[in-house]
């Protein structure tokens, strides 16, 4: 199943593969294994793929190339990032886990949201890739960037530009920043917003201005991060899942305890019903889930594809204040 994006030629699947894990989030991935996973992503129908150089500083790039090389060029679609430009760093030391990543620190990222940062980002990702071309370009995190206000006077006007030529299919921006994301909505015309984390069955802020501006404009969602970092990823969450990459408070705890005994008395499990919800959005055209083993990628994929849950657990989790009145159901 394919969905367009935006008013652009580019359609993504309705389940896509996140590219973090096979970049050495967190922890180190053999090539064997990150070949494998992106392999079980392809096999379970997954059409969309989704990296950054940021992801182990162009790792994830280059697996997901390999893999690809390997697959009919028109057969899927794949969207890297902008704004991170790698350069190398020979006097680095260690690894990159201050940032997250298990590889080397022979590289490190510079900001660059100027028009020439982003034709080279785009440059270095395509040959990190061993594609010729991209079918979306992200700004990533701008927000972050020592000078945010860039991508919007700078990057944005360059990949306008490279979509009118041809040279991409798609631009947007991701984010997990409610106000930047609104902010490319309203100021823009971009494809698609990647929403991050904002828009979860624990969690619903995008609903108040990032979602109806992608409605009446016409904007697709790539919604990602909607196990909130892994404390939906499971049917009982405890204090040992994380949240936002840390420590879940003992509010946000109770909230995700709280669904998931609503799911259990339904008979659903915490993780289907939030891809479920997830997905239910009409802006949203893509729910991207990250793994870095072939068994997460068909368990996503089997909680993905199994039948709707319930309209009485949608209405027990309004009822008790655990879901906003205001979103879209799945049905």
């Amino acid at each position: 199943m394919s969905n367009p994006l935006g008013g652009s030629s580019v359609a993504v699947s309705a389940l896509g593969f996140g590219a973090a894990s096979i970049g050495n989030l967190y922890r180190a991935v053999s090539p064997e294994q990150a070949a494998a996973t992106v392999e079980a992503a392809w096999q379970t129908g997954v059409r969309y793929f989704d990296t950054a150089p940021h992801y182990g500083l162009g790792l994830s790039e280059q697996r997901l190339g390999r893999f690809l090389a390997t697959r009919p060029r028109e057969e899927y679609a794949i969207s890297s990032k902008v704004g991170r430009i790698l350069v190398d760093d020979p006097d680095g030391e260690g690894d990159d886990m201050a940032n997250g990543f298990a590889v080397p620190a022979t590289r490190r990222r510079v900001w660059d949201y100027s028009a020439v940062g982003v034709r080279r980002s785009i440059e270095e990702s395509l040959a990190r890739l061993g594609l010729d071309r991209l079918d979306i370009v992200l700004m990533h995190d701008p927000e972050e960037s020592p000078e945010p206000e860039r991508a919007l006077r700078e990057a944005y006007p360059v990949l306008d530009g490279l979509r009118r030529e041809g040279v991409v299919g798609a631009i947007g921006v991701g984010s997990k920043d409610p106000a930047t994301l609104a902010r490319f909505a309203v100021e823009t015309d971009v494809d698609a917003l990647m929403v991050a984390g904002r828009y979860t069955l624990l969690e619903q802020p995008a609903l108040d201005d990032i979602l109806p501006a992608c409605t009446a404009r016409g904007i697709s969602v790539l919604n990602v991060g909607v196990f909130n970092s892994g404390l939906l990823a499971v049917e009982w969450p405890d204090e040992t899942r994380p949240y936002e990459y840390g420590t879940a408070p003992a509010d946000i705890l109770a909230r995700a305890q709280g669904i998931a005994t609503a799911c259990r008395r339904h008979g659903v499990t915490l993780p289907q019903a939030a891809l479920a919800f997830a997905a239910a959005h009409p802006a949203v055209a893509s729910v991207v889930v990250g793994a870095g083993k072939p068994e997460h990628v068909h368990r996503s994929a089997e909680w993905f594809a199994l039948p709707t849950p319930p309209a009485s657990l949608w209405s027990e989790l309004v009822a008790e204040g655990l879901l906003r009145p205001d979103a879209p159901l799945p049905a």
